[in-house]
């Protein structure tokens, strides 16, 4: 039976028509299945729609249900949003679709989740990959849906999963899971950091002793609550039983009998933060078989993600670091790690929920003026008011000018928001590339 016969005539309801719904429908319309979407944008503004899809607009009428077998809501739509609690009610199957390309898929998966880092370690091990010779599909909350994935020319896939995605798996199994960190994020959406870490650790809740589990050995969290899995642990970084360990000059991992040395002199990845996503990039493309020397290799060719701690430009002795993608508490921590009371701030946009009270020892340290602006500018200001000179800005171009002013030769500006963009910006990348050109304006 293929995956056609699975889903021929079946009823499928799409909730959402983004990048993953779109490609979601695709799918199952070329499996033959009858396809229905709940979409809230109006028609006009969704473009080309195929014209098989029975497209409903608004995602509240609990009518879109009637008739459904089965229900497949993009990341972004929350688990309490009205069509998937009536779907649950009603015993409809509800599934994430890296579950559905997950089952479609018969190559090894190479999945990467947590807090920070997920895209810079997902494109690293990828290139790892590829250069191990393998044809790696690179893509999941990366970018591009791991459901276009079915039926491609790949080997192995290696794919970022966020949490949204992970809350309706069912049997969704790597062969490789990463968990990176797990700090406060989207406390918007979980109760609380159990509620939201949990959600992570569904990433091995089907992995056996034949699949691999690497995990953050330096996150508290982690430790505590990463026990007993049923595949086989890796840890790296600090604390006991780490195989992986890293310093500035390179990062060494023990094997049996020896122990593999991957010298960072050439590589172009910098911060503390980024030789943990390096170390969990090394375990995780070892367990399927790369080797040491096209690991290294790639380590050395890679060159880091827009929108993560990428330098836009230096300008009379000061550095200005694009940190968009910085978009919660804990990456603006790892950002200002390595700094001394050098740092020019701009953080702000929309308050993601938990303790910012967190960054006021690391701003402390750091940060020697932070420049407020967006929807929590005024949170920020009351939080960190006592750790560092602060000021208020009304967009991020007046931001971005005050910075200018402010930044002596030595100093580094830093954008690392802590905060969602969007009630300025379409995403945090239209937010990093609009302080790029105002950057490169001056």
């Amino acid at each position: 039976m293929t995956i056609a016969d699975d889903y021929r005539d079946r009823r499928i309801l799409v909730i959402g028509y983004g990048r993953t719904g779109a490609a979601v429908s695709r799918f199952f319309l070329d499996a033959g299945a009858c396809v229905r979407v709940a979409e809230r944008r109006r028609p006009a503004e969704l473009g080309d729609v195929d014209a098989r899809i029975d497209l409903r607009h608004g995602d509240a009428d609990l009518h879109g249900l009637d008739g459904v077998d089965l229900v497949v809501p993009s990341p972004g739509v929350a688990a309490h949003a009205p069509l998937l609690r009536a779907a649950v009610a009603r015993r409809i199957p509800v599934r994430a679709e890296i579950e559905i390309a997950a089952r479609a898929l018969a190559i090894p998966l190479l999945a990467v989740t947590g807090t920070n880092g997920k895209s810079t370690t997902t494109a690293l091990l990828g290139e790892m990959v590829r250069a191990g010779g393998e044809r790696p599909f690179v893509g999941g909350n990366l970018g591009t849906p791991l459901i276009t994935a079915v039926d491609g020319a790949h080997s192995m896939a290696v794919v970022e999963v966020s949490s949204f995605q992970l809350e309706w798996v069912v049997q969704f199994r790597p062969r490789v899971g990463v968990l990176l960190n797990v700090t406060e994020d989207h406390l918007d959406r979980y109760a609380g950091l159990d509620a939201y870490g949990t959600t992570k650790l569904r990433l091995f809740a089907h992995q056996t002793a034949a699949d691999v589990a690497v995990l953050n050995g330096g996150d508290a969290w982690i430790r505590t609550h990463a026990r007993g899995l049923a595949a086989t642990t890796v840890w790296f970084g600090a604390g006991e039983g780490a195989v992986l360990r890293a310093d500035a000059a390179a990062i060494r991992m023990r094997v049996v009998g020896r122990e593999e040395t991957y010298p960072l002199a050439k590589v172009a990845l910098d911060g503390a933060h980024n030789r943990e996503n390096m170390m969990a990039a090394i375990a995780a493309a070892r367990a399927v078989g790369i080797a040491p020397a096209a690991v290294q290799q790639a380590l050395e060719a890679f060159r880091p993600l827009p929108h993560r701690l990428e330098l836009v430009r230096e300008r009379d002795g000061v550095r200005w670091i694009d940190d968009s993608k910085g978009t919660n508490v804990g990456a603006v921590v790892k950002s200002l790690e390595g700094h001394r009371r050098s740092v020019v701030l701009l953080a702000g946009g929309i308050e993601k929920g938990g303790d910012y009270g967190v960054l006021i020892e690391p701003v402390r340290r750091a940060v020697k003026h932070a420049i407020l602006f967006g929807a929590a500018r005024d949170m920020l200001a009351r939080t960190l008011g006592g750790a560092t000179e602060v000021e208020l800005a009304d967009t991020l171009a007046d931001a971005v000018a005050r910075a200018a002013a402010v930044a002596k030769p030595g100093d580094t500006i830093l954008l690392s928001p802590a905060c969602a963009s969007f009630d300025m910006f379409r995403d945090y990348a239209d937010r990093g590339n609009q302080f790029q050109a105002l950057v490169q304006a001056l």
